[in-house]
């Protein structure tokens, strides 16, 4: 009897984490296991999420059972908010405690906070393939210290890797400027991850071609896998004729034009292109830690009286009845043209009416291009949002349920599935 393949996943942020990529780290994993590999993750423990990120914990029993999860240890000593764990030179010399804390955390390897990891992840990695031999390692990044797991395996067992990009270490993404240059110490240890990996996949076509110009001869092991969605949406739509629910479900950050939104919102409720008994419910983590950002909740707040609602943060297992509830979904992302996001799909995989809020040229404008319940998107301009709106408001007013199975169908290109499994082919022994 055949050997199965075994695949080494490495996510730092793996469940119950509610860190961004959580749910392409979590397919993946799932997916290699369905398509007849063993699967061993290297992730962090728990607490690391639990005290810092915040966590899921109903997202944990999503993961396959037949995943093997090996925790690490990982401290966080810039994030410690217990003054009890603080030594005393960050109490009587904080200055000096952060310069020596960035040395430390980059002497390894160049990422602050991340860098210490790079040792344990390494041996971690050593001690899975001593005891069952990796045929692959898949390292997700950010943050990008998981890509050393594969490099060290490559190097001294000439087992291949894939770096699946989420973001991008050396670009900005947001202002499109480069950030590491080639010949800094990120950009020449990011080189060489690159250039030993078998494959490199970005989740959209501006940022591979980014890297591929940066990187030439990695240029025909580039792939592009789209994060796409995991769940099909088989909830009956309300098709609710008056008092419309629009529904925001992200998180909530400075590079969301929330403000904008907002002002938009209230200008469309004055004019009459919204009703006046129209909703809008933001739900999600108010920035990217546990605690919530200050200044985002004082944006998101105040505003019951246009009918503008923030439901806090929503568990994965309860993502469709949120969506079941809406009648237009507020697609609004930070600008740039590498810009795109994981909701994009799982929105499309509803059927429901979208408004767009983002600039036109970010990578999502041709994704949903073709999406036949689509408003938008006109800018950034809160009279253009308004204007959109106003548009979904009409959609959502006139909108069928063959409408909605129809635009169901269009988004099947999206299934997560269909999206891995060539990549999976290709890399099965």
């Amino acid at each position: 009897m055949a050997r199965m393949p075994h695949l080494l996943y490495v996510a730092w942020g793996f469940p119950p984490a509610r860190t961004g990529g959580v749910h392409r780290a979590l397919a993946t994993a799932n997916h290699f296991v369905e398509r007849g590999w063993r699967v061993t993750v290297l992730t962090a423990e728990r607490e690391v999420f639990e005290r810092h990120t915040g966590s899921d914990p109903g997202l944990e029993g999503a993961v396959d059972p037949r995943v093997n999860v090996v925790r690490l240890p990982f401290r966080w000593p810039a994030k410690e908010t217990d003054l009890v764990r603080w030594s005393a030179a960050r109490v009587l010399m904080p200055r000096l405690w952060w310069r020596w804390r960035k040395y430390l955390d980059t002497r390894r390897f160049p990422e602050p906070a991340y860098g210490p990891w790079a040792g344990p992840l390494g041996d971690a990695a050593e001690a899975v393939h001593r005891r069952t031999p990796v045929d692959l390692v898949v390292a997700t990044v950010n943050p990008y210290v998981d890509a050393v797991a594969g490099q060290r395996l490559a190097q001294r067992h000439q087992v291949p890797y894939v770096l699946d990009y989420r973001d991008a270490w050396s670009l900005d993404m947001f202002s499109g400027r480069t950030v590491h240059a080639a010949d800094s110490r990120v950009g020449q240890v990011e080189a060489r991850l690159i250039e030993g990996a078998a494959q490199v996949w970005f989740v959209n076509e501006a940022i591979a071609t980014w890297h591929q110009n940066r990187h030439p001869s990695a240029a025909t092991r580039v792939r592009v896998v789209p994060n796409g969605y995991d769940t099909p949406s088989t909830f009956e739509p309300r098709l609710r004729r008056s008092a419309p629910v629009f529904g925001y479900l992200g998180t909530i950050t400075h590079h969301v034009p929330v403000r904008e939104l907002l002002e938009a919102w209230q200008m469309a409720r004055a004019d009459g292109r919204l009703p006046s008994d129209a909703q809008l419910r933001l739900y999600g983590f108010l920035g990217y830690y546990r605690g919530a950002d200050d200044s985002m909740a004082r944006l998101v707040s105040g505003s019951e009286d246009l009918g503008v609602h923030y439901r806090g943060p929503v568990a994965k297992g309860e993502v469709q009845s949120v969506y079941a509830d809406c009648d237009v979904l507020v697609l609004a992302m930070g600008s740039g043209q590498y810009i795109t996001s994981g909701k994009t799909y799982e929105y499309a995989a509803t059927g429901l009416p979208i408004v767009a809020v983002h600039e036109r040229g970010n990578a999502t404008t041709a994704t949903l291009a073709e999406y036949p319940l689509i408003a938008g998107p006109s800018g950034l301009d809160p009279a253009d949002i308004a204007a959109d709106l106003g548009a979904a408001a009409e959609l959502a007013a006139k909108v069928s349920a063959a409408d909605i199975a129809s635009a169901r169908s269009w988004a099947t290109r999206f299934d997560r599935a269909g999206v891995l499994d060539p990549r999976i082919e290709e890399l099965t022994p």
